[in-house]
């Protein structure tokens, strides 16, 4: 059964001779997916225990109001919707249909991408009302509220929430990249070494801004 299997696949793809056993009965890259998912479930497995131990036994802020929670909504959306949209891509590519398969698949960036932008809008809302790690610049107007407070007396809030969250949102645009690639070919990496110029210029000018608006007042 097996020696027909693997003479069925070697005649399918159009290539002579015998081929090794499958490991596990799936071949390589099957099993490279494994291994890859499984290595994820490790890393975010390792964070999410850090974050449910420091929750245990530390007291615990809970600083997410309305606005917060609505964004999140929007954001889980917009992943769940991606799933959907990358399904329909794979169901085109099997009927070899490139453009549909094109099309599903730029609605998966576009959907990934929303979350990112979102992501980092959360980012920007939250760090400018204090919530900050040691490392991060520390806003002078935020010197002083809930999230400050929690900033300085539960430091392990803010490390667990951008660790989990960072690592979350480096996976989200890792695969917008990668899908980019599969659906442009050579066309996509040049645009978006343009598109990441123009964001890191826009972002040096409001950070340049923003400074100036710190110091006008003292000075």
């Amino acid at each position: 059964m097996a020696d027909a299997t693997l003479q069925h696949d070697a005649v399918q793809h159009g290539l002579p001779g015998a081929y090794e056993a499958p490991l596990f009965g799936a071949y390589s890259k099957k099993v490279g997916m494994w291994l890859f998912l499984a290595s994820d479930s490790l890393t975010f497995g390792a964070l999410l225990f850090a974050f449910s131990y420091n929750r245990i036994y530390t007291a615990w802020p809970t600083p997410f109001h309305v606005q917060s929670i609505i964004t999140s909504t929007i954001m889980t959306a917009c992943l769940l919707s991606s799933s959907l949209t990358m399904v329909m891509a794979v169901f085109a590519a099997q009927r070899s249909d490139r453009t549909w398969t094109r099309y599903w698949l730029l609605a998966t960036m576009a959907f990934g991408t929303a979350f990112i932008v979102l992501h980092g809008m959360e980012w920007s809302k939250l760090i400018g009302e204090g919530l900050t790690l040691p490392m991060f610049p520390k806003p002078a107007h935020a010197a002083v509220g809930e999230m400050a407070d929690i900033s300085k007396n539960t430091p392990q809030f803010p490390a667990t929430f951008f660790g989990l969250t960072a690592m979350h949102m480096l996976h989200v645009t890792i695969g917008v990249i990668y899908l980019g690639v599969v659906a442009f070919r050579k066309w996509f990496l040049p645009v978006l070494g343009v598109l990441c110029g123009c964001s890191f210029s826009r972002w040096c000018i409001c950070c340049r801004r923003r400074s100036r608006n710190c110091k006008s007042p003292s000075g």
